[in-house]
């Protein structure tokens, strides 16, 4: 067996091992194109997550969604831009997301926890510890966390003003996913999108390569990733720099099509889908 076919059955073997996996879904994963909720994927992804925690895991979920959620109920022709308004777009969406999960883990007999984050809750070390602290006992008490941003009155990650840059922890969904997955002692970071992983250019372009695994995250890697669209704050470089920091804890990330049936089982039973990133420790 070849050197490099060697290390990645490794890898899938020890994604295969997980007993504890973040999941974060965008906000084209969960809504249409129209702008509506794509409740039939929510209820997808939740039977899947509950197949995954029926499998001996534990599973968090962190979901976007909230502000595209909001500005539709609204009934706004475009993604709000006023930080005022993303803020009431955010609290109005967050409850739609949240009855979204609900619903969908609530018919499968799997009960949720809404959990809102702001940056202090990662530098403030007694709120840092009361947070570790409950995802814990959420865990231990056979519950689905689903975690968010607290856009509502968290500013920083919705305003991004450049002179804040070296105070910021995190800016967006995916970044605070890979946090999440180091503070809870997580094996696996499953970054779920709407194209099937990481691309050298983009998708829709002739000539484009997919990229199976990611061994370094170099300048050419970052370099493959284009911008976001207009509705998600994110995009392939906040998942880059995700599984930077996933990796950079000896973690596994990986980058998957939330669109495709089946897709959280079929990684965490080692099948290779999605471009995976190698962790640093895996000599």
């Amino acid at each position: 067996m070849k050197e490099e076919t060697y290390a990645s059955a490794v890898i899938q073997e020890r994604i295969a091992a997980c007993k504890r996996v973040v999941i974060k879904v965008g906000t084209n994963v969960i809504m249409r194109d129209d702008g509506s909720a794509a409740i039939g994927l929510v209820y997808g992804l939740a039977e899947s997550a509950v197949n995954v925690r029926n499998s001996g895991r534990e599973v968090l979920f962190v979901s976007s969604g909230a502000i595209g959620l909001g500005a539709n109920r609204l009934q706004m022709n475009s993604a709000p831009t006023e930080l005022a308004m993303k803020q009431a777009c955010a609290a109005v969406g967050q409850s739609r997301l949240m009855s979204l999960y609900e619903d969908a883990f609530g018919k499968l007999e799997a009960r949720t926890a809404q959990v809102l984050l702001t940056e202090d809750d990662f530098v403030d070390p007694v709120r840092y510890a009361n947070l570790k602290n409950t995802l814990t006992k959420l865990l231990e008490l056979g519950v689905v966390p689903i975690i968010n941003e607290n856009d509502t009155v968290s500013t920083i990650e919705l305003d991004r003003p450049g002179r804040m840059a070296s105070k910021r922890v995190f800016g967006d969904n995916d970044k605070l996913s890979a946090l999440v997955m180091t503070k809870v002692d997580a094996d696996l970071l499953i970054l779920l999108s709407d194209v099937d992983g990481l691309y050298n250019r983009p998708p829709s372009e002739d000539g484009a390569e997919f990229v199976h695994e990611v061994r370094e995250i170099t300048d050419q890697i970052v370099g493959y990733a284009g911008n976001g669209n207009e509705r998600g704050r994110g995009g392939m470089l906040t998942k880059i720099e995700a599984a930077r920091i996933a990796t950079s804890a000896g973690r596994i990330a990986v980058i998957a099509n939330g669109r495709v049936p089946g897709i959280l089982e079929r990684i965490c039973a080692g099948e290779r889908i999605g471009t995976v990133f190698v962790p640093e420790d895996r000599e």
